[in-house]
């Protein structure tokens, strides 16, 4: 019965969207344009695009599995302080997107805001950030084009290898919809990967990240964060040091 319910209802165990009016108003501290992107017919996809004056370059920025752009602007503002313009989606069902949710289908409207972009900006302007769901999305992301960079933050070898460490006794492999299988993108990875994980992380494992470091990829560098938890790297000198180091 367990395994039975791990498989019907796998998309609210791992997805945790919020919704939005689509006449909601976003308040942020810095200037966006709110996109809808039509990625295919029966989808709309909402996003953020952040604006500087002089930008740096331009962040990609894959969020985590829970809330919506209404908060995850807010966080993406850290890197808009230091004068990066940034575009920032909501998966489908999640805020104000809509469409059937599927991995085939997310890989398919982030590679749409990825050629998004490169009507605006060249692609060694463009740094591909991914945040704990996001970090899968992210590394195909990365795997597909030829980017500056690529950030993960909080990542995981699979989900996978997630869902063994939570349902050990589970066969979790024959029923999951869904793999977001990191370790297979990030060899085809050709741009310099950062790493950013915390030993005391109780959502996605260390252990789970950390196994992404022994892929002998030459261009991967991984970065411990001793004691920080998953949602609160940013409260870590070691998160800010390695963020100003690579987006100088």
């Amino acid at each position: 019965m367990i395994g039975s319910a791990l498989y019907f209802f796998q998309e609210k165990l791992l997805f945790f969207p919020s919704t939005l009016k689509k006449n909601y108003q976003y308040q942020f501290q810095y200037e966006f344009e709110e996109l809808f992107l039509k990625t295919d017919k029966n989808t709309i996809i909402n996003a953020l695009h952040f604006k500087v004056e002089s930008p740096k370059g331009v962040i990609l920025y894959f969020h985590g599995n829970a809330g919506d752009l209404s908060r995850w602007g807010t966080v993406a503002e850290y890197f808009v302080a230091q004068d990066y313009d940034v575009l920032i989606m909501d998966y489908r069902t999640y805020g104000k997107s809509i469409g059937k949710l599927s991995e085939d289908a997310i890989y398919s409207d982030a590679q749409y805001c990825y050629d998004y972009l490169l009507k605006q900006y060249s692609e060694d302007e463009i740094t591909v950030y991914g945040r704990s769901l996001g970090t899968g999305i992210a590394s195909y992301v990365a795997s597909k084009n030829n980017p500056k960079q690529l950030i993960l933050e909080t990542p995981y070898f699979s989900i996978l290898d997630v869902a063994k460490d939570r349902f050990p006794i589970l066969p979790v492999k024959q029923l999951l919809k869904y793999q977001f299988p990191t370790y297979q993108f990030l060899p085809k990875a050709t741009c310099p990967i950062t790493i950013i994980h915390g030993t005391a992380d109780a959502v996605v494992p260390y252990a789970s990240g950390e196994k992404l470091s022994e892929l002998n990829i030459e261009n991967l560098n991984f970065i411990t964060v001793e004691d920080a938890g998953h949602n609160n790297l940013i409260e870590f000198e070691a998160y800010h040091s390695i963020i100003n180091t690579i987006l100088k």
